[in-house]
C-alpha cells in the first residue's frame, strides 16, 4: 500500500480504537465533546507509532493503544489551545471548535479528560510488560509537559505579551516543546515497544518536528482556510515572529526541505523497511492542511 493508503487505514484504526475506549462512559455534554474532539484529522502522530511498531517487526495491534494514546492527548492540546485565553479560534478541522460548540467549561473538562484518557489507554496490556507500559507513560508525560508541549506553548504566549519577536533560535526551542515533542514520542514509541534502539527513530522525529512546524508557518501565510479547517493569517496579523517572517517564504521552504532530507537520512539503518516513515516525513512539507 502506498503512504496516503496507509494513513487513511491507520487513521480508521485508531478512531475506532478511540470511539471503543469512550464507549459506555457517561452520558454527559462532557462525553459528547470528547467524542467530538477525537473525530477526524490525519492522524499523522498515531501513524508513526504504528509505523515505527511494523517497520520494527511489531503487530500493529499491539501498538494501536499508544497510538490512540497520542491522538487523545493531541486532540486534548487542540481544544485547550483554540480557547479564547490561549489562540482564541473558532474553527478546527473545518468545524466549529469544542468551545464554540457547547462553552468554555465542557471544553477545558473534556480537554482534561481526552489528556487523563491518553494514559490510560498507556495501561492496556497489550503494549507489552510494565516496564514497556511505564516508559511509554514516562515518555508521554515528558513530551506533553512542563519539559516539553506545555512548556512551548508557555514560553508562546510569553512571546506575545513580551511585545518584541522572538530570535530564530527562540522560536526553534519553542517549536520543539510545543510541537515537537509530540511528534518525538510518536515516532520512538514503537521502538519502546518493540525493545529496540530509540536513537535513528529520535533524530528522525528531532528534524521531522520542525519540518511540521516550517510547513505549519507556511500554511499559515499561503493556505486556504477551506483546506486548512482553520483560520489562516493569523500569526502575521498578529505580528508573530515565526519561521516565514524571519527566513522569508521561500527561505522557510527550503529550509523544511533540508529538515525532511535530514530525517530521511536518520533512517538509512532501517533501509526500505523505513520507506513509509520517509514518505511521511515528505508529507509533512507537501500537505494542504
Amino acid at each position: 500500500m502506498k503512504f496516503p493508503e496507509v494513513l487513511a487505514r491507520d487513521a480508521g484504526l485508531i478512531e475506532a480504537r478511540l470511539m471503543s475506549a469512550l464507549e459506555g462512559r457517561a452520558d454527559q455534554p462532557v462525553t459528547h465533546a470528547m467524542r467530538y474532539a477525537v473525530r477526524g484529522g490525519k492522524r499523522l502522530r498515531g501513524f508513526l507509532v504504528l509505523e515505527g511498531a511494523r517497520m520494527l517487526g511489531v503487530p500493529e495491534g499491539h501498538a494501536l493503544s499508544a497510538a490512540a494514546a497520542i491522538e487523545a492527548l493531541h486532540a486534548y492540546s487542540l481544544i485547550h489551545d483554540d480557547l479564547p485565553c490561549m489562540d482564541d479560534d473558532d474553527l478546527r478541522r473545518g468545524q466549529p471548535t469544542v468551545h464554540v460548540k457547547w462553552d468554555e467549561a465542557t471544553a477545558v473538562l473534556a480537554g482534561d479528560a481526552l489528556q487523563t484518557l491518553a494514559f490510560e489507554l498507556l495501561c492496556d496490556p497489550a503494549l507489552g510488560s510494565a516496564d514497556v507500559r511505564m516508559t511509554l507513560v514516562e515518555g508521554l508525560a515528558a513530551a506533553s509537559g512542563i519539559e516539553g508541549m506545555v512548556l512551548g506553548q508557555a514560553l508562546d504566549i510569553a512571546a506575545e505579551t513580551a511585545g518584541h519577536p522572538l530570535t530564530l533560535d527562540e522560536i526553534t526551542a519553542l517549536q520543539a516543546g510545543k510541537t515537537g515533542a509530540l511528534i518525538g514520542f510518536a515516532a520512538e514509541a514503537g521502538a519502546v515497544i518493540a525493545g529496540a534502539d530509540r536513537g535513528p527513530l529520535r533524530a528522525y522525529a528531532g528534524a521531522l518536528g520542525l519540518a511540521f512546524q516550517i510547513a505549519d508557518d507556511i500554511l499559515d501565510v499561503t493556505g486556504d482556510a477551506a483546506k486548512t479547517g482553520k483560520a489562516v493569517g493569523k500569526d502575521a496579523n498578529a505580528g508573530k515572529a515565526t519561521f516565514v517572517s524571519l527566513l522569508g517564504l521561500e527561505g522557510a521552504r527550503a529550509r523544511a526541505v533540508a529538515l525532511v532530507d535530514e530525517a530521511c537520512a536518520h533512517l538509512s539503518p532501517y533501509g526500505d523497511r523505513a520507506k513509509l516513515l520517509q514518505e511521511a516525513a515528505r508529507f509533512t512539507i507537501a500537505r494542504e492542511s
